[in-house]
């Protein structure tokens, strides 16, 4: 099994490209066995359907079949009523596609492939049907038989030929970024690396675990992963999205300490045990105890007349021990899953729910920007074909359709546009030669397949690379639609031309588009993205957002994802304010600050929520810097009125939660100075 899986790691990509180039010609040659009308495109629909991993190839199957199925049906439904009115007609198909492109682009799931396809669907099957709307159905039906022989060619290779599981894949990942954690931790308790470093290394980790995340989506396709897996996996996922603000609000109570005196001796070297025992795996569970037990008896008690250091210092303490707890956790659930044992036999430290939903960054504004660009693309092919009545012009449509479509997640398309025209050159020399040098020769579909395994394995390769993956998958699936395989040659130069610039003119006309309406970039849409963060803090603030500490750290940590992507176009502040997880930290501090005014009386209840109300106030439209300085003293007094409370955990959490939120927010801000007056506390 071991050597199993070394082969496919060092040899992956080939292996993908000979597993593929196969489900592709056995495709080919049921289609033409069968004698359908366009057999290349069961050839196209396997490089389109096919990825490494057998769970994602799986679920990009199924989707694709749903998505085909209602692309054909809005193809029924549309051509024959509006053919005779073309105008029309372009508006319709432009419309339905950038109507399924929205919600492709706000669901951000693999689920949002099926709504993709719906989309540009309507375009790839109707705009070639339109000289004959009266066989609309029989051809539509031709079409969707041959794209589903191509996906079930590909989910059965997937399945049968070497298969690599999207578990395996998950848990080797998951295992590399629970190192990198832990060395990210060690760094930071023991002082070694930079800030920018920690903060660079945090982005790095977040757009890992944002991966994995994705990865872990395809898990319920995966028949051959069992459900002991499968669960131990979505249970990992939850401690992982709460470490990296943990250890974020860790080093802020340290550097709050600091600048008052310093961390006390006895957590200082807590600090340093821990850092030791995460160096060497955190597999000893003895000294983990150990580092609890000796938390709880280093933490500073409470009382009424506690001052910011002992309140800094417990919640110090307190964090520490959540973080052991989180990294022990980590580590059973990362054994159970490689032994397949079941994760709810484990005595974890964390109630965790493996049912707990996923939450993602939506930008309803952004997507409805991307789909209109997309729409407008289409309609300027429609437009350019219906006034110059160039019978291959309808193709030109087709392509906009679908070549938009795939680049409407972009930032800025016109980069991306440009590296296509690379692609598309490549793609019409490659069929050309192919088209009036290979074919006329080849009189056997043995040769055939040998004439094309040359350039399809190389095309397969090239999708399994990461670096030349987009362009890999490009030539194999335009290539194949292109060469247009039939059972018989009839290449004629005339309609090579033609469908050649037809493909030219289409994707000329959607970078234009595209590249007048989309002009604000990557800058905007990272600011967008900083701002979406606030505006999170202020609703939980607000009590007008969920309280699950996962869900709200999913949301913000997606986030955090994205903006590694466009770290050169975000500002200095407002990148250490990502990286430092501030407004996820303040957010989970006050859950559970709310959480723990439950247990206090009314009064300091009472000035909780009007720190709270102002604090989201203060947050919805703000977008970097310091926030009001207004709330430190807001802060000092909900502490001040918190500490009058008789003792109790409640109070002592509301207490450690404030205190995080100052820290937090306000790391530079003059010393802890109450100024709570008997009228302050009644108007509180």
């Amino acid at each position: 099994m071991d050597q199993s899986h070394s082969f496919l790691s060092r040899h992956s990509a080939s292996v993908f490209a000979v597993r593929t180039f196969a489900a592709a010609m056995v495709a080919l040659s049921i289609a033409l066995l069968l004698d359908m009308p366009r057999p290349y495109w069961a050839m196209a629909s396997v490089y389109i359907t096919s990825n490494q991993l057998t769970g994602a190839t799986s679920s990009k199957a199924v989707y694709r079949a749903l998505g085909t199925l209602i692309g054909a049906t809005g193809t029924i439904v549309l051509i024959p009523n509006l053919v005779n009115a073309p105008g029309l007609l372009s508006l319709a198909i432009a419309l339905w596609v950038g109507m399924f492109l929205y919600f492709s682009l706000i669901d951000g799931t693999p689920r949002s492939y099926m709504l993709l396809l719906s989309g540009y669907t309507v375009a790839l099957l109707g705009f070639p049907i339109l000289s004959t709307p009266e066989s609309t159905f029989d051809i539509v039906a031709a079409r969707v038989q041959e794209i589903l022989l191509g996906i079930a060619c590909a989910s059965i290779a997937s399945r049968i030929v070497l298969p690599s599981t999207v578990a395996d894949t998950i848990a080797a990942r998951a295992d590399a970024w629970l190192a990198n954690t832990r060395r990210l931790t060690v760094d930071v308790f023991t002082g070694q690396g930079s800030d920018q470093e920690h903060d660079g290394e945090r982005m790095r980790l977040a757009a890992a675990a944002a991966e994995i995340d994705q990865l872990s989506r395809h898990l319920g396709f995966e028949t051959v992963t069992s459900a002991n897996t499968a669960r131990g996996l979505e249970l990992l996922r939850q401690p992982m999205l709460l470490l990296h603000p943990l250890l974020a609000s860790i080093e802020a109570r340290r550097n709050a300490l600091n600048a008052h005196g310093g961390v006390p001796a006895a957590i200082a070297d807590v600090i340093q045990r821990i850092a030791g025992w995460l160096a060497n795996g955190d597999q000893d569970g003895r000294q983990a105890d150990g580092l609890r037990a000796t938390l709880g008896d280093v933490a500073p008690q409470l009382g009424a007349d506690a001052g910011w250091i002992d309140i800094s210092a417990a919640g110090l303490a307190l964090r520490l021990r959540n973080l052991v707890d989180l990294m022990r956790d980590c580590r059973l659930l990362h054994e159970a899953i490689a032994d397949g044992r079941d994760p709810g036999s484990l005595a974890l430290a964390v109630t965790l729910d493996p049912a707990a939903p996923a939450a993602r960054h939506r930008d309803h504004g952004l997507a409805l920007w991307a789909a209109a660009a997309t729409t407008l693309s289409v309609l300027a092919c429609c437009t350019f074909w219906i006034a110059t009545g160039w019978t291959d012009g309808a193709s030109a449509a087709l392509f906009a359709a679908l070549v938009g479509s795939f680049l409407a997640g972009r930032d800025d398309p016109l980069p991306a546009f440009r590296r296509f025209f690379g692609v598309i050159r490549v793609v019409i020399a490659v069929t050309g030669i192919y088209a009036f040098g290979i074919l006329p020769r080849v009189t056997t579909f043995e040769l055939l397949v040998v004439a094309l395994a040359p350039t399809f394995l190389l095309f397969g390769w090239m999708t399994a690379r990461p670096a030349t993956g987009s362009a890999g998958s490009w030539l194999a699936i335009f290539t194949s639609v292109q060469l247009a395989l039939q059972s018989s040659y009839s290449a004629d130069f005339g309609s090579f031309a033609n469908a050649s610039l037809s493909l030219v003119v289409g994707v000329a006309l959607t970078a234009a588009t595209c590249g007048i309406v989309r002009t604000l970039g990557a800058a905007w849409i990272a600011s967008r993205l900083v701002r979406s963060n606030w505006r999170t803090l202020a609703a939980v603030a607000a009590r007008s957002a969920p309280r699950d500490r996962a869900v709200i750290g999913g949301l913000i940590q997606h986030r955090l994802a994205l903006l590694a992507a466009r770290i050169a176009v975000v500002p200095a502040e407002a990148q250490s304010d990502a990286a430092n997880l501030l407004q996820l930290r303040t957010a989970l501090n006050v859950i559970d600050v709310r959480h723990a005014s439950l247990g206090l009386s009314r009064a300091a209840v009472a000035g909780i929520d009007a720190l709270f109300d102002r604090l989201a106030s203060a947050a919805r439209n703000h977008t970097a810097g310091r926030l009001p300085d207004e709330l430190v003293g807001r802060l000092d007094n909900a502490i001040a009125s918190t500490l009058r409370e008789p003792a109790s955990k409640s109070r002592n959490d509301a207490l450690i939660g404030l205190a995080g939120i100052r820290a937090g927010l306000f790391p530079g801000a003059r010393s802890y100075q109450p100024r709570l007056s008997n009228q302050e506390g009644i108007a509180a």
